[in-house]
């Protein structure tokens, strides 16, 4: 408590507690995004073998030659097996996995086999820590700017999967939407009733879009998982910041959307997570800023 206390009455050591303990959440959170794509891959073909086992119509032998081959699946999870280069196997050592530190020493190399380090894992560190010691200051060291952590740490591993995956896993959304639920319970963000308004309009409102779009082209235009992260942004930030939600996130989506056209030369399917989650960060910050600098415009 004496640490609190004293980091609540001095800010500037209280970003640089938080900038260093955004380094090292960025570090796990590159973790997250690496191996809960993997894990998902894992249990999905664990599930598959089971329920082909069991179809009538499915040869048997061919239901056992896939049990036996996904049993020799390796069982990953985020602690195991250790971390090693994809390159050369090399096991990562502690102190090659110190947050920023360890990069900038190995010059972005492998110490065993010299291969490249991507540059992504750095600058996720770099980002979450910026970002936590900017949502310390926004909110302060309580109990909605502690949560406000949460939120941003999940959202940037939710965009991370995405742009790797376009993926938005239900074990990372299902959990963030119900703490939303449960902080607004004490009024943090906006009150339990707008909480639980937020999160359904907020699934609602591109549930529908896709589906008249379906109606109209016959085609998918967005992943469920970008319904449910829109939710899960309503259900902390409530309903009112949902337009601007999905304005900003179309502003960024479309300028992407169209840099990539121009470099490619052909329109591809990308992932828009990231965008619903940046648009999300900006709002929990910003957003009643931008409101009410938006509506002074036409009193």
């Amino acid at each position: 408590m004496q640490l609190i206390e004293v980091l609540q009455n001095n800010m500037s050591v209280a970003l640089v507690v938080f900038g260093l303990l955004g380094l090292c959440v960025g570090s796990f959170l590159n973790v997250v995004i690496h191996r809960v794509p993997l894990m998902m891959y894992h249990a999905w073909r664990q599930e598959c073998s089971e329920f082909m086992a069991q179809q009538a119509d499915i040869n048997p032998e061919q239901a056992d030659l896939l049990t036996q081959t996904v049993a020799k699946d390796t069982p990953i999870t985020l602690s195991r097996p250790a971390s090693r280069c994809p390159h050369c196997a090399h096991k990562i050592k502690w102190y090659e996995n110190i947050p920023l530190v360890s990069w900038l020493v190995l010059r972005g190399r492998c110490s065993d086999c010299k291969a490249a380090i991507d540059v992504r894992y750095p600058i996720v560190e770099l980002i979450t820590a910026f970002l936590s010691a900017l949502v310390i200051y926004h909110f302060g060291i309580n109990a909605p700017g502690l949560s406000a952590l949460v939120l941003v740490w999940t959202l940037i591993a939710l965009t991370g999967i995405d742009f790797d995956t376009q993926l938005l896993p239900d074990r990372l959304t299902f959990p963030l939407a119900g703490l939303g639920l449960a902080v607004n319970s004490q009024s943090w963000f906006v009150s339990p009733t707008e909480s639980i308004w937020g999160l359904l309009l907020g699934f609602l409102s591109l549930w529908i879009v896709v589906k008249v779009f379906y109606l109209i082209t016959k085609k998918q235009g967005m992943g469920q998982g970008d319904f449910k992260l829109l939710a899960v942004l309503g259900a902390w930030l409530g309903p009112m910041m949902l337009p601007l939600i999905i304005l900003l996130s179309s502003l960024l989506g479309s300028i992407v959307g169209i840099i990539l056209m121009k470099k490619q030369g052909e329109s591809k399917p990308f992932a828009f997570g990231p965008y619903i989650a940046i648009a999300g960060i900006i709002a929990l910050l910003y957003g009643t800023d931008i409101v009410n600098w938006y509506l002074n415009m036409y009193a």
